[in-house]
Formats: structure tokens, sequence, C-alpha cells
């Protein structure tokens, strides 16, 4: 461990709150999103009160603290098996942060990660691969049964381009290039291609939509493609 660091903690210079801005402060380095950067604050948050409240801290956090904290975030939070994976990937991205600043000489979060989080990973995989998937004929009787235009042209969307929902929520109507019949989405971390393509069907429902639209009490400046019952950029 770096001997300065040493002293810091010899001297009790160094406290939770302390190490989770100056790994914030990485991670703007690092170019992460603003939105990881606030999901880091608030998993990091919660566990610095669960510790403190268990008489522990980051510095001194072994395997055993990390099962309490499991046990903490399953019964008394009640979180699902995809917030657990998150939470910890998360966790264990601030403890390499620590090992590579010589706070702690390993990440203790690797192993358990390895022994218990993969379980979870392995029952949510079983999980998914129950699910039945609807048929192409029974998407088209869903779309034709919806009758509000933006509610139909969301779900066609959806269908057409396998785009998230989140991708959905962020296009602007000049994202759309009509000649090329093509949307052009926000960047996102899980997507390379930026460029999604549409269908003669899905314009028209698009089109139809965007008439509707101007029937709508649209908030000034909003270029949201969709908007909200309440006229905000976000649904």
């Amino acid at each position: 461990m770096d001997r300065m660091k040493q002293v810091n903690l010899l001297e009790g210079e160094v406290d939770d709150a302390k190490l989770i801005e100056d790994f914030l402060v990485d991670c703007k380095l690092r170019n992460f999103s603003e939105e990881s950067v606030r999901s880091y604050k608030s998993i990091l948050r919660i566990t610095s009160r669960f510790l403190k409240q268990n008489g522990l801290s980051f510095l001194s956090l072994d395997r055993n603290g990390l099962k309490k904290l499991l046990k903490f975030l399953i019964n008394d939070k009640g979180y699902a098996i995809k917030t657990l994976e998150n939470y910890f990937s998360a966790l264990s991205s601030f403890y390499d942060y620590l090992a590579y600043e010589g706070f702690v000489e390993r990440n203790p979060v690797l192993p358990f990660r390895k022994r218990y989080i993969r379980q979870y990973k392995a029952e949510r995989r079983n999980l998914v691969s129950e699910r039945k998937l609807i048929s192409v004929e029974q998407m088209r009787m869903l779309i034709n049964s919806i009758l509000d235009p933006r509610d139909k042209a969301i779900v066609t969307l959806l269908a057409k381009t396998g785009i998230r929902r989140k991708e959905l929520i962020n296009i602007d109507v000049d994202n759309i290039d009509w000649e090329e019949q093509s949307i052009r989405l926000k960047p996102h971390p899980k997507r390379s291609n930026l460029i999604v393509f549409f269908d003669d069907e899905c314009a028209r429902v698009l089109h139809r939509w965007l008439n509707a639209r101007k029937n709508w009490k649209v908030a000034p400046g909003c270029k949201a493609l969709f908007i909200g019952t309440e006229c905000q950029e976000n649904m």
C-alpha cells in the first residue's frame, strides 16, 4: 500500500465519504455517463450506511460483511436478481479503484460475485429461457387493437426495430430521416450501431402520430418524438 495512504489511514483522515467522492471524480475522468455516476453514487451511499450501522467501513469490509450486505439487500431491500447483479458490479468497480489507488490490497468483491451472484445470474437465465415470445401474427393483432395513435406508434416502433425502452424515450423528432426511413439513436453503452431502420408500415404509423401530436399542448422547445400525457418531454 502507498506509504502516504498508510499514514492517512492511521490518522483517520480517509473516511467512506471521501473515498466515494474521489471515486466519482475518477469515474468522470474516465468519461462515464452521468447516469452511471449517479447510479454508483446511490449504490455506494447505501452500502456506506449499511456498513456504518454494522460497525464496518469500506476499507474493513470482508467476505462476512459482504454476506451480511447480500442478506440485507435481499431480505430488507427486496432487490431483484438483476438489481443485485448491477449492485455488486458497481461495488466491484469501486473496489477496483481502491486497489488501483493502493487503499486495499485486492478487490474482495470479485471472488464474492463469482461464488454468490453467479448463482443468481444462472437462475435468472433459467427464468428468461422460460419466457415465451409472441408470434408475428399475435404482434400484428396487438398493434391493430391499439386505437391511440401515440401508443400504436410506440408499440410498432418497438416491434419493428427492437430498440430499448429508454432509447425510444430519448428519440427526438429531428432524429428521424424520412428519406432513408431510419432513426439515429442517442449514444448508449450497450449499442454500437446507432442507426435503426423502419419499414413503410411503421412510417405510416409514425406519420399518423406526428399529425396527432400537433394537437397536443407540447411544452415550448420540446423535441421529443413521444410525449407524456402531461405534455412533458419525457414519458
